[in-house]
C-alpha cells in the first residue's frame, strides 16, 4: 500500500496541473473568439477577390491566344519543381494539430517525389521547422513567429520570394498547406494551389451583369497586380485560419487533459482513503493485541 504522504502529494501535483490546463482553456477560448472574427472577415475578402481576378482572367482569355495568357493561369499537371508553403504553430500543448500538417506535407513529398519532381520546402511555425530540421530535410524558407501573431505585411514578405522564383520560371507550381478551422471541435485540413491561380469558373450571365471595366492597354498590369494581391492575402488568410484552429484544437486539448486531471484526482482520492482505512485497521489491531497480551 503506498505511503500516504506520497500519495497526498501526487494528488496536491496533479490538482496544480488541473488549475493549469484549465486556465490555459479559458485563454485559448478568449483567444479564438478575437481570432475567429478576424478569420471570417478575412474570408469574405478573399473570396471576393478571388471572383475578382476570375473574372478578369476570363475577360482577357476571351480576348488573347493561349500564347500571351500569363503562366500564373495556366494549368501545369507535370511539375519539374514545386514550392510547398506549410504553416505550423509555434507553441505545442494543441494535441494533434501540428501533426496533421506535417503528414500531410510528408504524404506530399513521397508523392510528388515519385513523379521525379523536384519538392522545395516553405515553412512558418516553429513546430513545422523543427520536425523537418530534425529529419534532416533542408527548407527553401522558414520564418518563427509569424504564425502566432500574422500581419498582412509580414506574410506578404514571406511570400513574396514564392511569387518571384515562380514568375521567373524556377518552379513550376506553389502549394499551401495547413490545418484550418472548420468550427469549435474540429479542424480541416486544408491544401490548395495558389500558382497556377485556380479560376472559379465565370458564367457568361455574370460576366454580361457584371460591373467591372478592363481597358485593354491596362489588362496585364491589371492582372499582375491582382494576382500579387491574391498570393498575398492568401498567404495572410491561411495564417489566420490556422491560428484559429490551434486555439481551437489547444481548448479542446487542454479540456481533455483537465478532465483527465479530475478522474485522476478522484482515483488518487479513494487509494489515499484506503491506505488511510488499512493504516487506521492496523492501528486498532496492534491495540487490541497489545491489550490482550498483557491480560
Amino acid at each position: 500500500m503506498a505511503n500516504l504522504k506520497d500519495i497526498s502529494r501526487q494528488i496536491k501535483s496533479v490538482k496544480n496541473t488541473q488549475k493549469t490546463t484549465k486556465a490555459m482553456k479559458l485563454v485559448s477560448s478568449a483567444k479564438l473568439r478575437r481570432t475567429q472574427q478576424l478569420s471570417e472577415q478575412a474570408k469574405s475578402y478573399a473570396l471576393k477577390i478571388n471572383d475578382i481576378l476570375s473574372e478578369i482572367a476570363t475577360r482577357i482569355a476571351n480576348v488573347q491566344d493561349e500564347a500571351n495568357i500569363s503562366r500564373a493561369f495556366v494549368p501545369n499537371e507535370n511539375p519539374k519543381t514545386i514550392d510547398i508553403v506549410f504553416v505550423t504553430a509555434d507553441k505545442g500543448l494543441c494535441g494533434g494539430f501540428n501533426m496533421t500538417t506535417i503528414k500531410a506535407v510528408r504524404n506530399m513529398i513521397e508523392e510528388y517525389s515519385s513523379k521525379g519532381t523536384t519538392v522545395r520546402l516553405r515553412a512558418a511555425g516553429r513546430k513545422g521547422i523543427d520536425y523537418f530540421n530534425f529529419q534532416g530535410r533542408e527548407l527553401t524558407d522558414s520564418i518563427v513567429g509569424l504564425t502566432s501573431a500574422p500581419t498582412y505585411e509580414k506574410a506578404s514578405d514571406f511570400i513574396a520570394d514564392a511569387f518571384e522564383e515562380f514568375n521567373t520560371g524556377a518552379t513550376d507550381k506553389v502549394i499551401m498547406v495547413y490545418n484550418g478551422f472548420l468550427n469549435m471541435l474540429t479542424q480541416e485540413l486544408k491544401t490548395k494551389t495558389i500558382l497556377p491561380v485556380e479560376l472559379n469558373s465565370v458564367s457568361v450571365e455574370q460576366q454580361s451583369s457584371s460591373m467591372l471595366d478592363v481597358e485593354p492597354d491596362d489588362d496585364e498590369e491589371i492582372l499582375n497586380e491582382l494576382t500579387a494581391k491574391y498570393v498575398d492575402f492568401n498567404m495572410y488568410y491561411s495564417l489566420i485560419d490556422s491560428l484559429a484552429a490551434e486555439h481551437s484544437a489547444r481548448m479542446q486539448a487542454m479540456e481533455n487533459a483537465t478532465n483527465n486531471a479530475k478522474e485522476r484526482v478522484n482515483d488518487l482520492t479513494v487509494e489515499f482513503n484506503k491506505a488511510r482505512q488499512a493504516a487506521i485497521t492496523t492501528e486498532l489491531i496492534e491495540i487490541i493485541s497489545g491489550v490482550e497480551s498483557m491480560k
